[in-house]
């Protein structure tokens, strides 16, 4: 008899095959989300979760499954599981990393450059037939080309995203818990400093640090007065990571000049000040949505699982 196992959410067909020859498996929702109560309900008589990254598996959660043997979360992060709890319940929980870095890399840059030069702004110029042919001072940006990068979390992502700014004889300064061997920086061109000093001497600053206790609103009120008054932010990590009502005051008092967000602190709502401002540019978390990476997600997912049920480590496997 083959384990049984809940996916949360419905997944990419590719993996729903490579499953359905393993696995016995319930999808819980389609085109929605899983509530905490009807995960806890369905999971009862499972022995395997496949997640996503809105799903919250907590202590009740864990403690509704006792067959539960493996969390396969299909996310880079896991800030979404109580990691410690279903360690001491046994319960093995795996992630996806590695497969979305160069995908979110690029989305990091499409960032970049559409906050700089003010493209949705332009693009819906455009299309409201305002535009009546050139103009010296129409939709003016900022320059990208030989200004400083600070990159706030200096993992595969964020070592992604420094190669990308050689192109643009970027300046790159980091700040990350653990300094990279200068082997590293000098293949990343990339200079240690504080975060305070990354904050306030960056023209566009990158976040892609984890989700920690220690990280939570890491920018906040103080250190948006540090920034430039003409520095963009951009954050593609956590939500959690910016004080987003901070961050809203902050724009529309120009304290800075602009921000690009894919993530926000209680998704999928949005700070409400945030949706009216026209130097924001806002993204609905799409930093690995291209069909490649999001099929290695929804793939890598299903493979952990399968050799956790089978008893085998599996590849992605969260250390105890």
């Amino acid at each position: 008899m083959k384990p049984k196992i809940l996916i949360t959410r419905n997944i990419l067909p590719e993996a729903l095959q490579y499953l359905k020859e393993h696995v016995d498996y319930e999808i819980g929702a389609t085109g929605r989300n899983l509530t905490k109560k009807e995960i806890i309900e369905k999971i009862k008589d499972k022995e395997g979760l496949y997640s996503l990254l809105v799903d919250t598996i907590d202590k009740d959660v864990i403690n509704a499954a006792p067959l539960l043997k493996i969390i396969a979360n299909c996310a880079v992060g896991y800030n979404n599981i109580n990691i410690d709890y279903a360690h001491k319940k046994g319960i093995m929980v795996t992630n996806t990393p590695g497969v979305l870095t160069e995908t979110t890399a690029d989305l990091t840059w499409a960032l970049i450059f559409a906050v700089a030069r003010r493209i949705p702004q332009a693009d819906k110029f455009t299309r409201e037939k305002k535009y009546k042919g050139w103009e010296l001072d129409l939709f003016l940006g900022k320059e990208i080309t030989g200004k400083q990068l600070g990159i706030i979390g200096m993992g595969r992502i964020g070592k992604a995203v420094a190669l990308r700014s050689k192109a643009f004889k970027m300046k790159v300064v980091y700040s990350d818990p653990v300094r990279l061997s200068p082997e590293e920086e000098n293949e990343y061109q990339a200079s240690f400093v504080t975060l305070e000093k990354l904050i306030s001497s960056s023209d566009i600053i990158t976040m892609h640090t984890a989700l920690t206790s220690e990280t939570f609103h890491l920018i906040s009120k103080k250190e948006l007065k540090l920034m430039k008054k003409d520095a963009i932010l951009v954050n593609v990590s956590r939500g959690e990571v910016v004080d987003e009502k901070a961050l809203a005051d902050a724009l529309e008092k120009n304290q800075i000049w602009g921000a690009g967000l894919d993530v926000y602190e209680n998704e999928p709502e949005i700070e409400s000040k945030l949706i009216n401002l026209d130097n924001v540019v806002l993204l609905p978390h799409i930093g690995s949505a291209t069909y490649e990476t999001r099929l290695k997600m929804a793939m890598t997912a299903a493979e952990n699982l399968v050799q956790g049920l089978k008893g085998k480590r599996p590849k992605n496997l969260i250390a105890f």
